[in-house]
């Protein structure tokens, strides 16, 4: 085990019944990470979870926290905290005695554990509520109370389910900044499940997507988002355009490879990429997408023609049918705007494009 890594997991694998949940996971989790498993429901993303919590054992594989070999280690003697969807607090309980509750039943001292939990209350922005029975307060402070609850043991490692589903909008986005800040300030490792794509890019220092049981990408969100590797992943996030190339050939020092889009010749940085076969997809994002003027300075250019326009608010959606390239979702915050019916340029960078896999 690599010395930073807090936790590795080794081709994890589990099925219930015919229904295969974990299919050969491996990943490794830096000391200090904001980690996000992402993924759409039924992906595998909190049974994974669940099996690095204690709370399902593997099929088979290997699962290291801090180095140590976790078979047979049982949930409570693996120093995690969690906190889950349902806020999981007693209602017959005050805010403190919440709080103060898994540090009790690790023999804390009163005191000690008083003094950690005011700690923890401080943190989270509740101390003044801190004799308050918990059913009096709202979703968004009850979630606050189970996250101190769950940092209040220091836990190396604070796994989170969906815990912010519940909430509304508003209170939702709230809470994210918060889990943040509070991550980076207290240095905890926080590994997350959610099926939020914003909520992910929003939050993490990295995100694994999962599909099927399989863990089919994992880098920065910036990454993930604008370099998908796989058709699943780019149309995971709303916003990409999924087009066919053809190969032509690859460079001479194999680092890059040549290929035509739409009638255009285009050269990507594909390092490590192996063409099975001459037909191609690849992923761009709509906003990287450029009309008019705009797509003068473009590596890659073609001729466009708008069949519809959907006005957003902040930005609009064009729908354009690209010459040789088909339909294309264009989103631009552009101020000069385009009518239905209206031959436009189209273009885009070969940086912004990702060379799909599958």
């Amino acid at each position: 085990m690599t010395p930073d890594n807090v936790l590795e997991v080794e081709d994890i694998r589990k099925r219930f019944g015919p229904t295969v949940t974990a299919a050969g996971i491996t990943l490794a989790i830096v000391r200090g990470e904001f980690f996000t498993f992402l993924g759409p429901s039924g992906s595998g993303k909190s049974t994974l979870l669940r099996m690095i919590a204690g709370l399902e054992e593997p099929d088979s594989g290997r699962i290291y926290i801090n180095g140590a070999d976790m078979a047979g280690v049982p949930a409570w003697k693996r120093d995690l905290g969690m906190m889950f969807q349902n806020y999981a607090v007693f209602p017959h309980m005050s805010v403190l005695k919440n709080v103060t509750f898994g540090l009790r039943m690790r023999g804390v001292g009163r005191g000690d554990r008083e003094r950690r939990a005011m700690e923890m209350l401080e943190l989270v922005g509740l101390s003044a509520r801190a004799h308050s029975i918990v059913t009096s307060m709202s979703g968004g402070e009850q979630q606050r109370v189970a996250l101190a609850r769950a940092l209040a043991p220091r836990p190396k490692i604070l796994l989170l389910d969906e815990p912010l589903s519940a909430l509304d909008e508003k209170i939702r986005r709230e809470m994210q900044e918060q889990l943040k800040a509070i991550q980076k300030e207290l240095g905890t490792t926080f590994v997350y499940v959610t099926h939020d794509q914003e909520e992910a890019l929003t939050m993490s220092d990295r995100v694994a997507v999962f599909n099927h049981g399989r863990c089919v990408q994992v880098d920065e969100p910036h990454t993930v988002h604008r370099l998908p590797r796989t058709r699943f992943v780019a149309q995971f996030f709303r916003g990409a355009n999924i087009i066919s190339a053809k190969w032509i050939h690859a460079q001479s020092d194999e680092q890059s490879l040549c290929l035509e889009i739409g009638g255009v010749h285009a050269t990507l940085k594909t390092p490590g990429f192996k063409a099975e076969h001459e037909d191609l997809h690849i992923a761009v994002r709509a906003e990287k997408i450029r009309l008019g003027d705009e797509a003068a300075n473009s590596t890659l250019r073609w001729k466009g023609h708008i069949r519809s326009v959907v006005y957003r608010g902040a930005n609009t959606d064009y729908d354009v049918d690209i010459e040789g390239v088909g339909r294309t979702l264009v989103t631009t915050i552009s101020r000069q705007e385009y009518d239905v019916g209206q031959v436009v340029d189209v273009g885009w960078h070969e940086e912004d494009v990702a060379l799909l896999e599958d």
